[in-house]
């Protein structure tokens, strides 16, 4: 059974050939994915994106790839350069594709009848400007048109007129006499108010009529959009101040992977070890995570490797044939000196460290 899947057809050419260099830079080294993870820093998951064409490999992991496996790192940067290149077009060409089924659904909601019923009811609502006739022909309900200042200060007159004649027996001059109080005689403020107010009030009318419309119809297809109730994950237990990347420390990484937990690569070290056969076991431990855990490398299928702390234990095993490392899941401790890891060999010799 061959060890690689073939890679996606949909894959620009230049990015096949880098991935398939990628691969054979790993064939000829010998290393399994795990302990081409291990030794590059980069997760297990990472590297068969990488290896497998589902995800361009960042520089650094080239780099690190041509460290492990003694390869030129100048030649496979270049290589990585123009397959960047090439998966940058690939996404440019994939955002237009999108970006134009966009545009082509907004189209078709656009020609839907809830689409439809909305114009057609805003358009039923829209009001004509103050003193312009309806297209249709009818007289719009607009506001009637305002006396100026000028016109209430002539019809005070006249209202005025009768009275001081009454008083005094005789008609008085024009503009003479004493100017009753005016009750609901209209000013240019008072005027301009009105119309601003029922302007304001035919604009108010068509949104709530617009958003009643929208409500009842759902929106472009007539449909109610499903409500998603979703329910918290349970999350990881952090300490304060835990770097970037670190997802757990103390009893809260107890039996999850190193790796996956942001504790493995620089914050990491080798406590003890010791050689049984041509297999070495250690005791790897995280200060920052406040762990411990078990691996064994250059082992062979069926090598078996645990940690003990206290009377907990967890164990791994080389099950793959041409993985050579096996790492235990973590468990929470205060200082390294606390983890004992031993390793059982598939013959059956065993061995621990002190």
């Amino acid at each position: 059974m061959a060890r690689w899947k073939a890679l996606p057809d949909e894959l620009d050419p230049q990015v096949k050939e880098f991935a398939g260099q990628l691969r054979r830079l790993v064939d000829r080294s010998g290393l399994s994915v795990a302990a081409l993870a291990d030794r590059t820093g980069y997760s297990r998951t990472s590297w068969e994106r990488y290896l497998g064409g589902r995800l361009l490999a960042p520089k650094g992991a080239v780099v690190a790839l041509a460290e492990v496996t003694g390869s030129n790192p100048v030649h496979l940067t270049t290589m990585w350069e123009l397959a960047e290149r090439a998966w940058s077009r690939a996404e440019s060409r994939h955002d237009r594709t999108m970006e134009a089924i966009r545009i082509a659904q907004a189209r078709a909601a656009l020609d839907a009848p809830g689409a439809r019923t909305v114009g057609s009811a805003a358009a039923a609502l829209r009001l004509p400007a103050p003193g312009v006739a309806d297209p249709a022909g009818v007289s719009p309900t607009a506001v009637p048109p305002q006396p100026t200042v000028s016109d209430a200060d002539a019809r005070d007159a006249r209202e005025a007129a009768p009275v001081s004649a009454a008083a005094s027996g005789s008609a008085p001059a024009p503009g003479s006499g004493p100017r009753p109080p005016r009750t609901g005689t209209p000013s240019r403020f008072g005027a301009r108010g009105r119309q601003l107010t029922m302007f304001l009030a035919g604009v108010v009318a068509v949104l709530v009529v617009v958003g009643a419309v929208f409500h009842f119809t759902g929106g472009d297809d007539g449909r109610k959009a499903p409500v998603v109730r979703t329910s918290p994950s349970p999350s990881v237990s952090t300490g304060a101040g835990l770097p970037p990347g670190v997802k757990c420390d103390g009893s809260g990484c107890t039996g999850k992977d190193a790796e996956a937990m942001g504790c493995s690569g620089e914050l990491v070290t080798t406590a003890r070890s010791v050689t049984v056969g041509t297999t070495v076991v250690e005791v790897r431990y995280s200060k920052t995570c406040g762990t411990a855990w078990g691996r064994i490398t250059q082992a062979a299928q069926g090598d078996q490797v645990q940690v003990t702390v206290g009377t907990r234990t967890e164990t791994d095993k080389v099950t793959e044939p041409g993985d050579t490392i096996a790492y235990t899941p973590m468990v929470a401790v205060k200082d390294a000196a606390q983890a004992r890891a031993c390793v059982t060999l598939a013959s059956g010799r065993t061995g621990c460290t002190t």
